[in-house]
């Protein structure tokens, strides 16, 4: 099968940064399904992936990255029950495996979604990576309940970029939230208000631009873009007894001191928790996915596709992470094969 992968952790623009190889096709076992892909999609973890994987060494075998992708499940493994051959799917995978830039992959049917009908192949890629990071910071992290919760404000980090765009609608269309998201530029606002913000606001001002909307401090914070840089602001505006949820993580120790007078809780959001421990709700991941597709089947929530490349092609898997890369994407990029 045909597969792009890298060797080394080069800059995207080197001619080597992602090559084009021939692998065997894999057989599913076990768990596993086989799924042929039609359509993937590239998110941030992408490329910080390539920049590190190999940065002082050379592979001696291409290391095949990414992660979402849509296919057709043509074989299952012998512990499967949730799929047949033939059905159509989307997943996130799982970050300890081989990903989805190549023409199969293997994936844990429990982490498995099946694809929504309504969508299309690209606009259903655009979905489970993000969809699943968002519908865990708000329904498994801070256990929002849509009617004890209901009005609540929620500060969203970086609303336009992928899971931004899709938290902001479950946030207020499953979890009846009043949502704020951040913003800079007026393609970007556009955006999160088109997806059902109450209120954008400019993050290089945004405690001014919060007092100024009269919320001051809200109920909850959920870091998309960089948790250092935020930190003592958000430990300034969170309400007490609020939560805070970060999947960005720091790079140095934070003061978790700033939180206690207000017993605020702190939590990160990590998509891959499951499916890296294989932990004893696994599975939960493929129902998550199943519920996402029916509010988008139904038209509760929109998909978050803004930029499609045609052709599983080494050009174009750099063009996508050349504009993860500029950090002003707006929704996803997908690729379609």
């Amino acid at each position: 099968m045909k597969a792009i992968g890298f060797k080394q952790s080069l800059p995207i623009t080197d001619t080597n940064s992602f090559i084009t190889f021939e692998t065997d096709k894999p057989k599913a076992k076990g768990h596993d399904l086989l799924v042929k892909i039609a359509a993937i999609s590239v998110n941030p973890v992408d490329y910080k992936v390539r920049q590190n994987a190999a940065i002082d060494t050379v592979l001696e075998i291409p290391k095949i990255i990414g992660w979402d992708a849509v296919g057709t499940v043509e074989e299952v493994g012998s512990k499967t029950s949730k799929f047949k051959v033939g059905d159509q799917v989307y997943y996130a995978g799982d970050i300890t495996r081989n990903g989805s830039n190549a023409e199969y992959q293997l994936v844990d049917e429990r982490i498995v979604g099946s694809k929504p009908q309504n969508l299309t192949i690209a606009e259903a890629a655009a979905i489970p990576l993000t969809g699943l990071t968002a519908w865990e910071t708000l329904f498994d992290r801070i256990r929002i309940d849509p009617v004890i919760d209901q009005g609540k404000t929620v500060l969203i980090l970086g609303g336009a970029g992928g899971v931004g765009s899709i938290c902001i609608q479950l946030a207020r269309k499953v979890g009846n939230l009043t949502v704020i998201a951040t913003a800079s530029r007026p393609e970007s606002a556009q955006w999160c208000t088109k997806l059902g913000a109450n209120h954008v606001v400019d993050y290089r001002n945004l405690k001014k631009e919060l007092e100024k909307l009269g919320h001051a401090q809200v109920d909850y914070i959920l870091d998309f873009v960089d948790l250092k840089e935020y930190w003592e602001l958000a430990a300034d505006i969170i309400k007490p007894q609020g939560h805070i949820v970060s999947i960005t993580g720091s790079s140095e120790p934070l003061n978790l001191n700033l939180l206690k007078n207000k017993s605020v809780t702190f939590s990160y959001e990590f998509m891959y928790t499951r499916s890296m421990y294989t932990t004893d709700d696994i599975d939960k991941q493929h129902r998550i996915l199943n519920k996402i597709g029916r509010l988008l089947d139904t038209g509760k929530l929109k998909t978050t596709l803004k930029t499609t490349l045609s052709g599983f092609t080494v050009d174009n898997l750099k063009k996508a992470h050349q504009l993860q890369e500029s950090g002003k994407t707006i929704g996803k990029t997908v690729i379609v094969f």
